[in-house]
Order: C-alpha cells, then structure tokens, then sequence
C-alpha cells in the first residue's frame, strides 16, 4: 500500500467522526417525515396548537380586559368617593346630618358633592294594579340637582331634574330601573310616560345612561327634594354622599371627610371609593387567568405526550431509512439530530398554528366587549419557547432509540 493510501485510510475514520449537520441541513431532513405524512403530523401538532392556542388567547383576552379597565378607569375618573352613616356604638343605623353636603363642599380637595337620600315610604311600579312589595328591586331616592355633574354621567334621553321640574312629581329613571319598568320611550302616541311612585303618578323625564362607578344608581327613580319632602316627609340626611375629589388630593380628601360630614361623630360616617370595586374585578380576572392557563398546561402536556409518541412510531416504520442512512455514512448523532428535529419542528408549527388561534380567538372576542385588542408580545414568546422546550422533551427518547439501531439490523427489517 503506498503512503497516500495509507494516510488516506488513517484520516478518513477521523473526518467522517468530525461530520456534522448544519442546521440547514437538519430542517431539511427533518421535514422529509413530516412531508411524506402530511395528515398524521397536523393532527400530532394539533394538540400542541390547542394547548398554546388556549394560553395565548388567555393572556390576550386578560390583557385586552385590563386595558380596557384601565380607559373606562381614566374616563370615570379614580376621585369619586362616597360617604354613608355607618352604626353608632349601640348597634343601631347612624344618619348623617342634612348639612353633610354642604360641609363637603367646603373643603379645599373636594371639586363637588351630591346627597341622595333614600324614600323610604314609596316604591316603584308601572301602576298601582302592581303590589307595593312587588319591588323588582328599584328604588326611590331624592337627589341634588348636582348629582349627575358628580357622577360624570349622561343622560340617554330626556333630560336630568332642573330647579323647576325638582318641585313637581318628575321622576328621571336609571338605565336598570327604565328596564325593569318597561319604560323604552318617554312619550307613547304624544303622551308622556308616567309610573306610579307611592300613591302618586309621576312623569318621567328623562332616563339615564349606564353609570359603572354607581350601579346603585341605575337600579334608582330620582326625584327632587322639595317634592320628596312633601309628599313623603323625607328629609335632607343623605343615604349616600357622591364626592368629586381633586384628583391630585384624593387621599387628603378621603382623610377629611368623615370628620366634615358628620363633625360630632365622624367615626359613624363610612368612605369608599368606587373605583376599587373596579380593580378588585381586574384582581379577580387575574384568578380565573391562572385557572385557564393551567387548563392549557394540561391541553400542551397531552400535545406533548401525542408528538412523543407518534415519534417512536415513526423511528419504528422508518428503521429500513435508518438503516440506509448509516450504512452511507450518517453517524448515531446524525440519526439523532433528524428525528430531534423533526419532533421540534412538528412542536413548533404547532406553536405557530396555537400562535394564530389564540391571536384570532382574542380578537375576536375584544371586538365583541368593544376593547382594545392587545396580545402580550411575552406571549407570543413564551409559546415559542414553549412549543420549542416541549418538542425537544417529546423528541429525546425517540431519538435516541433511533440513534441506538444497529445498522445491519435495521437493514434486514426491509
């Protein structure tokens, strides 16, 4: 043997040692088996796109939530407060005193403040055929003119109580109570709409737009003081105290008010903020997210176990190829890399197909609740990360097994 040939056989074992496969070259072959089973890999990749369609749409569905919490938050405003009488020491119903409103509106933090006292003598109903207990949970408050300015709401049609109308038996109706009194026009065939408050007719005038930081509100029939008074004794110790803050002095304003609105006992008057009722839903939601994101670990779990298994199928149909491949040279890590590749790569259009549903099922349903449409870029990410974790766990043994073969026996199963 000469020495050219010599050496030529001495580093030909060492260079096919050193061979690998580029990652061009592993995508390519590891699309080879997807290709040539169409049907069997979008149904492996199926379960993954359901796993990471459901998390994705989770997260944007929350997401979209939040934002649109957030703009109905900074439209309502966070400075609204309310005062009610609490209990005094003995156990019984506090009142506040009639000049709580105007002591309110005295403070320097406070831009405006309304009373609204329930009456409790009268009830709603659409005529006086109805039963007085017969509710449908509506109530009759006298209100300040002021009231709808501080709640920052609107009227739908007709208009609020004026100085004038305040005095006489006008009634302007929430948009829960109109509802439930079936009250959708404020005249029919040109006469005016009219309920029966108490024992008494009154005309409505005007209904009110939905208001999300008094829902109390919309459950109400608000007359005027002067006429509450005299028809039902009410007096002017509000039931509930709406106070518009300065926005920059929220908390010096929610300090001061109890002391303000009832000097004597300012221990018996309570403060809220109805914006927190709006962040303890979001806070909520939040709870129902990880509940739906674990339902999506399981749904990605079951997606996994599916790809781990369709792959030993597969390295046990195709060990005739297996064979081949080695006997022309491919090493155990070439055979490894193949079918590690392709049970990534299976994961991964999986991932992307999971990525596009949950974008869908989102944008959808953000139109539907009329929010802005937002899908977290960390989630697009995490689904590729996760759908590119799982593929490789899924594809270990089955590669392996693979790359275990022998050759000559993978051959003698042709």
């Amino acid at each position: 043997m000469s020495s050219v040939a010599a050496t030529s056989a001495r580093t030909a074992p060492a260079e096919l040692a050193r061979s690998r496969l580029l990652p061009l070259d592993v995508l390519r072959v590891a699309s080879v088996g997807l290709r040539s089973r169409p049907l069997r890999a979008a149904l492996s990749a199926l379960g993954v796109a359901i796993g990471i369609g459901a998390m994705v749409a989770v997260l944007g569905i929350s997401e979209s939530s939040k934002a649109g919490l957030v703009a109905e938050l900074d439209k309502l405003g966070t400075n609204l407060l309310t005062v009610t009488p609490g209990q005094t020491v003995f156990g019984q119903d506090a009142q506040l005193p009639e000049a709580a409103a105007r002591a309110v509106r005295n403070l320097s933090s406070v831009r405006t403040a309304a009373a609204v006292t329930t009456v409790q003598s009268a009830s709603a109903r659409r005529s006086p055929y109805i039963e007085a207990a017969e509710t449908s949970g509506i109530t009759v408050d006298a209100a300040d003119l002021g009231l709808l300015a501080t709640l920052g709401g609107s009227v739908e049609e007709g208009h609020y109580l004026d100085a004038a109308s305040e005095r006489y038996p006008i009634v302007v109706l929430g948009a829960v109570a109109a509802q439930r009194l079936g009250v959708n026009a404020l005249s029919v065939r040109r006469q005016p709409v009219q309920v029966y408050l108490g024992e008494r007719w009154f005309t409505v005038a005007g209904v009110l737009s939905a208001l999300p930081l008094a829902p109390e509100i919309d459950r109400a029939a608000l007359i005027g003081y002067p006429i509450a008074h005299r028809l039902f004794g009410t007096t002017r110790s509000a039931t509930t105290l709406y106070v518009r803050a300065d926005p920059d002095h929220v908390t010096q304003a929610s300090e001061l008010l109890a002391a303000a609105a009832d000097p004597e006992n300012p221990e018996q008057a309570q403060i809220s903020r109805p914006s927190s009722a709006l962040q303890a839903r979001a806070e909520a939601q939040g709870a129902l997210t990880a509940l739906f994101l674990g339902l999506g670990a399981v749904a990605l779990l079951v997606g996994g176990v599916g790809i781990a298994n369709v792959m030993v199928i597969s390295v046990l149909e195709r060990r005739p190829e297996i064979g081949l491949r080695c006997s022309l040279g491919a090493t155990r890590a070439h055979i490894a890399a193949q079918f590690l590749g392709e049970s990534v790569l299976l994961s991964l259009l999986g991932g992307a197909a999971g990525i596009a549903l949950g974008a869908a099922a989102t944008a959808a349903y953000a139109a539907l609740q009329s929010w802005m449409l937002v899908v977290p870029v960390s989630s697009v990410a995490g689904a590729i990360a996760i759908a590119l974790a799982l593929g490789a766990l899924a594809g270990c043994y089955p590669a392996a097994r693979a790359a275990r073969l022998a050759p000559a026996a993978a051959l003698r199963s042709v």
